[in-house]
């Protein structure tokens, strides 16, 4: 019997203050069986942090390797953002780049690695791929606290994150690539 994904909720109070953004966010995110919790929050984050109007979790879900993880799509149906999470492959990430009008990536992993094959492969569009780095130890720690529904307040500025919820307060630097 295949085993079942576990949904969580997220309600965040978000000021991005880079963007000069400050939204209410409410969604709802499934964790895949085979993914992690660092993954699953780093979702979160790309989803918050790459927040627009058309954004989304692709209905595929992770079961669909050829959708991005989060995805912004417009009125037509066309992808304007694409956004990775982890470290992909080189051909996923050419792949995905040509299907989108840009690419994010973020990653938990050692962005050094996803560079160093970047750079050894053709990729569309290389020189313009976002690629954002979030600490494995931030998300470890985030994950001891994650519950079924999650109230968080999220602040971003000068590439720091701080999270503040009922029982939590982490922060961390968000690296940009």
């Amino acid at each position: 019997m295949a085993l079942a994904a576990k949904l969580f909720r997220f309600k965040i109070e978000l000021s991005d203050l880079e963007k000069s953004s400050y939204r209410s966010l409410d969604f709802r995110v499934a964790q895949h069986p085979s993914e992690t919790l660092a993954y699953l929050l780093t979702r979160v984050f790309a989803y918050a942090l790459s927040y627009e109007d058309g954004i989304e979790f692709p209905p595929g879900g992770l079961s669909d390797p050829d959708s991005p993880a989060v995805r912004v799509v417009s009125r037509t149906g066309d992808v304007l953002v694409a956004i990775e999470v982890g470290n992909p492959s080189a051909r996923k990430i050419h792949k995905v780049s040509k299907a989108s009008k840009k690419l994010k990536i973020y990653t938990y992993k050692d962005p050094q690695v996803l560079l160093n094959e970047m750079a050894t492969e053709q990729i569309h569009r290389r020189n313009e791929i976002e690629i954002y780095s979030i600490p494995i130890s931030f998300l470890d720690r985030l994950a001891e606290k994650v519950k079924k529904e999650n109230r968080w307040t999220l602040i971003y500025m000068d590439g720091s994150i701080m999270v503040n919820g009922e029982d939590l307060t982490e922060g961390c630097e968000i690296k940009r690539y």
